[in-house]
């Protein structure tokens, strides 16, 4: 999307304030200049407000941006990203706005088509049905500058909500709990990962790499801001009650971020799950096989089987993560020591004699236990419970084996 640059490596642009934003600064401009797409003139801030049958609100939102660019006394753009079958457009061009018609659908595709025509140093991002008030700008604006930030986000959680602006089942549930699990995975440290009023620096937005079209967008910057090291802060704002019919489906939204988030983390959806089923398998299937007691109860042939189904289960998850972080590229690789280990010694060759060596050892047991039935005259059963390990362990051979044949094409390819 954009060429490739380092990003937190400048100074955050400095925005100079007139007379009612002043913050010690000097007086810039005398008033703001709403920018056209044919104007030679380059912008500082480029509004991006995204929109789907907004004519209800999007005057009022245009306005709200002007007087923003005349607080700071800068020169910008509003540019309207429109997929909208009403006025939407017409009202947003005669107010001066520049108006592009993304060639496909979707809320993160709207966005992701509407930078690469913006042209300022600063990219405002912000929806278009008046739940944000675009003259809090410069709040955003001050914390960018004291703390030389790449993104500044408004925080609606730790500002105030409107009566009637959000409902209860977002505002107590769905956002808290969605951000406290981008938080978990990716260390963002924020307290309101999808609020929409956002400012993203230029050089932070051709650093990212931001691929998806739908409303997990707001969490795919996040949590590849969070990534890269790039320095995210909040201001508290306030959220207000939208104009027109809301476009935001709860539990499917909600679901394509939380699927987003893990599918991009296969530490937390794969590795992690899999090591801890792993040491709980292995610990099962140890107590099972010596007839361990614990508070008066023995482990027995039947915790034996769990075990070795655990642990099965625990290599087959694990291995899945393994493969994603080499097919998929993630935004968040797996930190677990063990992932990292695999994959810095992994060769093709090292892997097969694993898997042999496993698969020896289970077949040495299996070759011991059939030798002893024999010479007991086939009267003498196996010990179940060394059949339960040694078929266990040539199971995890095998697949070890083939696991690394596999891993070894997905690497070259």
């Amino acid at each position: 999307m954009f060429s490739d640059k380092t990003a937190g490596s400048e100074q955050s642009p400095e925005i100079e304030r007139n007379d009612t934003c002043s913050n010690n600064k000097n007086v810039g401009h005398n008033q703001s200049t709403l920018v056209g797409a044919d104007s030679d003139t380059q912008p500082i801030i480029s509004f991006v407000l995204p929109t789907m049958n907004e004519a209800a609100g999007i005057e009022e939102c245009i306005d709200r941006a002007t007087r923003a660019l005349e607080q700071l006394g800068v020169t910008g753009e509003i540019i309207i990203s429109d997929d909208s079958t009403d006025e939407t457009p017409e009202i947003a061009r005669s107010m001066g706005a520049i108006v592009v018609k993304p060639d496909s659908s979707g809320y993160g595709y709207a966005y992701r088509y509407a930078f690469e025509a913006a042209r300022g140093e600063l990219i405002v991002m912000g929806d278009a049905d008046t739940t944000y008030n675009f003259e809090e700008l410069p709040t955003l604006l001050d914390r960018l500058t004291e703390t030389n930030a790449d993104i500044v986000l408004g925080s609606r959680l730790a500002g105030e909500i409107k009566d009637g602006a959000m409902p209860p089942l977002h505002k107590y549930i769905g956002n808290p709990l969605l951000t406290w699990f981008l938080n978990a995975f990716y260390d963002a440290g924020v307290s309101d990962a999808h609020s929409g009023f956002r400012v993203v620096t230029r050089e932070a937005l051709e650093t990212m790499e931001l691929e998806s079209d739908g409303m997990e967008f707001a969490s795919e910057m996040i949590m590849d801001a969070a990534s890269k090291g790039l320095t995210i802060e909040e201001v508290p704002i306030t959220y207000h009650e939208r104009e027109g019919e809301a476009t935001l489906e709860s539990f499917t939204d909600g679901w394509r971020h939380v699927k987003f988030m893990l599918v991009n983390a296969p530490g937390y959806l794969f590795s992690l799950p899999g090591i801890v089923l792993g040491v709980i398998g292995v610990l099962i299937m140890g107590l099972g096989y010596t007839g361990t007691s614990i508070a008066g109860q023995p482990f027995g042939i039947h915790s034996l089987i769990a075990g070795s189904l655990l642990t099965l289960l625990s290599y087959q998850i694990g291995s899945l993560g393994l493969l994603s972080e080499i097919s998929s590229d993630p935004i968040q690789a797996s930190r677990d020591p063990i992932t990292k280990w695999i994959r810095q010694h992994f060769t093709l060759e090292r892997g097969i004699l694993v898997g042999i060596g496993l698969v020896g050892i289970g077949s040495a047991m299996v070759s011991l236990f059939v030798w002893r039935w024999v010479q007991s005259g086939f009267v003498e059963l196996p010990p179940l419970r060394g059949d339960i390990v040694a078929f266990t362990l040539i199971v995890v051979g095998i697949q070890t084996i083939f696991g690394s044949f596999f891993m070894s094409i997905l690497s070259n390819g």
